[in-house]
């Protein structure tokens, strides 16, 4: 017994000396968590605002959506507008980012998105459909709305910078017209098909549209094939991008 009792001893000693530490997690700090939240809540915002429109998504539908209570919306956002706001942000910095190319092939067309939000291509496109319907809806709001102008143009403004990275990239030497005078007309032909796609008038496709800015980029000698017959809507990866990009666990409190 005396053996037994100096190995118990023993042994532990021996796990006092090498005992494993465990590591800690680093506690989130307050600024974090906020960050969390918004982001939670600008999700859940470009989900709820794509389905039911501008007008028609409510700010408790929205938190509930990301887990939260209303309360938490107005402790990172001033209303409806300054949180659809963000979401066109999110948006823009997604679809409209450095690499954006208007010009380029679409990627896969038929891949399935993970998890519950969409189940195929279909799906994808519809939200972003959604979304850009409710942004319609948000245009026509802002513009009769003082204190949202300046706000609104800030956004178009990011549009057309990210065009003018693309004629910078693609203009033909010899081409007369100015870069942002390029920009804007491009802008306009993919905002103006966009308006006619929606509202089921339109059959133009993303090759046409894309033949369309070559010519104003002073392609005229550019190819004309158009058997591809792409969506004139992102790709599944970008709407994959959109959603799941900088997406962090959220905490769940206000």
């Amino acid at each position: 017994m005396s053996s037994e009792r100096d190995y118990a001893k023993g042994y532990n000693k021996n796990m006092d000396q090498n005992r494993l530490t465990p590591v800690r997690r680093k506690r989130k700090t307050r600024a974090e968590q906020k960050q969390e939240t918004r982001n939670a809540l600008i999700e859940a915002g470009l989900l709820t605002f794509s389905r039911d429109g501008y007008h028609g998504a409510s700010l408790e539908e929205i938190a509930d959506t990301a887990g939260f209570s209303k309360g938490a919306v107005y402790s990172n956002f001033g209303g409806k507008s300054e949180l659809f706001l963000a979401v066109l942000d999110y948006n823009l910095s997604i679809l409209r980012g450095e690499q954006w190319d208007p010009l380029s092939l679409a990627g896969s067309t038929g891949e399935a998105l993970p998890g519950q939000i969409f189940d195929d291509r279909d799906q994808a496109e519809k939200l972003v459909r959604g979304f850009e319907l409710a942004t319609l809806e948000f245009i026509t709001t802002a513009a009769r709305d003082d204190a949202l102008v300046p706000a609104l143009r800030t956004r178009i403004q990011a549009l057309l910078d990210a065009y003018q990275r693309v004629v910078v990239t693609h203009r033909a030497p010899d081409e007369e017209l100015e870069v942002d005078e390029i920009a804007r007309l491009m802008a306009a032909l993919e905002q103006g098909v966009s308006v006619l796609a929606l509202s089921g008038i339109s059959s133009i496709d993303g090759s046409l549209l894309r033949l369309g800015m070559r010519r104003l980029l002073g392609d005229s000698g550019g190819s004309t094939d158009r058997s591809d017959h792409t969506s004139i809507l992102p790709t599944v990866e970008q709407v994959q991008r959109l959603i799941n990009d900088g997406t962090a666990e959220s905490d769940t409190s206000d």
